[in-house]
């Protein structure tokens, strides 16, 4: 039910079919004021269209809100995440959820701005991304109003919705009357495709799904080879060249697409309690993550780097989750970053039809010691008899459940 009190609502807004129903939905419904939010996160999209499609439904210049967060959104929240190494069941990077909060965000300053008392997505009622969304504004904005459309109109299928979009005149592009294939959300980061011909996991990803890749069997036979260099955890620069942290990922991504890296065919557990299938592409993640793993090999301390690899799990599950704004996401992301204070080098990649493969990596702050490590008799502050106490004292509490075993015949 439509709650009256509302007067001023910002919409996170594509310009798309969806949510442009779904603002015509808000001023019929709550007959309250629209504000339109669009942000580029690099989704690789033309974004005028979004702004005249706002005016053409009547919203006024001044309420219409389009803002570049690239940059932002690889520095703050993308490069981040990869200090943690953070992958969710082990494999997905997390595209789509690092994107929510930054976008929360954001609604949340407008309506700070606009003096909006309620806030609104195109999330569905199944998904991770509404709670990804709201618990991004209530966590910044506790006296929120938070709208979901789709978890209170009856617009049920595809031909009511498109019902909407004529009776209030909402322009209907021909291939979006049909129902789409499947879904695609995109940023910098990735594209994720999902529903419909994705929803039978027996059954492969045809190629037609595939959007930021080619096909690892077409990529080049001849390897590419690259540098990257970290400074505390972060990706600084390709093959010596300096780059903001947007252009960064952005080169890379070409890189991985050329040579078909980073395609994930996923069945995945949501936070909702479902099983969903999905197809990620990541080309630059992929790429990125190799890396920094690579440089933390040499940098990192034996404890801190298994530290750091005991947390991930539960890292990454709080930004899937939603709760990238939480006190325990920040307290980790504390540890993290601290761990990052000598991860500084370069790393060595050969990229070659899918594959990312490590051939060399160096540091100034570098663990490493080859004068331990060598085979070859020298000066090195190791004495192999050493071992032999170290084993037996390793060893005393296995000999002592053995006698006992032994003793009782077992």
């Amino acid at each position: 039910m439509a709650d009256s009190s509302v007067k001023k609502v910002v919409l996170a807004y594509s310009g798309g079919l969806d949510t442009s129903i779904i603002l015509k939905w808000l001023q019929t419904t709550y007959r309250c004021e629209v504000v339109t939010f669009t942000a580029d996160l690099g989704q690789g999209e033309e974004l005028g269209p979004a702004r005249d499609k706002a005016l053409l439904l009547g919203i006024k210049p001044e309420n219409i809100f389009i803002e570049d967060l690239r940059e932002e959104f690889v520095r703050d929240y993308v490069f981040p995440m990869f200090r943690a190494n953070a992958a969710y069941e082990g494999v997905y990077l997390l595209g789509t959820s690092i994107a929510r909060p930054l976008i929360a965000k954001k609604l949340i300053e407008i309506a700070e701005k606009t003096g909006a008392d309620a806030v609104s997505h195109g999330a569905t009622g199944k998904g991770n991304d509404q709670v990804r969304f709201e618990l991004t504004a209530y966590a910044l904005k506790p006296d929120v109003v938070v709208i979901a459309p789709w978890r209170e109109w009856d617009l049920r299928s595809r031909e009511q919705l498109i019902a909407f979009a004529e009776q209030h005149q909402i322009p209907i592009a021909k291939n979006k009357r049909g129902e789409a294939p499947f879904s695609v959300d995109a940023n910098l980061l990735h594209a994720s495709s999902e529903g419909r011909v994705l929803e039978d996991p027996a059954v492969e990803v045809p190629d037609y799904v595939y959007s930021r890749t080619v096909s690892p069997e077409d990529a080049p036979d001849k390897p590419t080879i690259i540098t990257i260099s970290f400074e505390k955890g972060d990706a600084v620069a390709i093959d010596g060249k300096k780059l903001s942290p947007a252009t960064l990922l952005a080169k890379l991504n070409d890189l991985g697409r050329d040579n078909g890296i980073g395609r994930l065919d996923l069945v995945e557990n949501r936070f909702v309690g479902m099983k969903s299938r999905g197809m990620y592409e990541t080309p630059g993640g992929t790429i990125l993550h190799a890396a920094h793993r690579a440089i933390e090999s040499i940098t990192l301390d034996r404890g801190a780097a298994h530290l750091k690899d005991e947390i991930m799990p539960k890292y990454a599950e709080l930004i899937y989750n939603g709760f990238w704004f939480s006190p325990e996401r920040e307290m980790l992301q504390a540890l993290i970053d601290k761990s990052q204070e000598f991860v500084t080098g370069d790393v060595r990649l050969k990229l070659y039809k899918g594959g990312v493969h490590v051939i060399g990596r160096s540091s100034d702050y570098s663990l490493y010691d080859q004068d331990l490590v060598t085979f070859e008799e020298g000066a090195v502050a190791y004495d192999h008899r050493d071992a032999a106490g170290f084993i037996k004292l390793n060893a005393l509490r296995l000999r002592t459940l053995g006698q006992r075993k032994k003793k009782l015949g077992l």
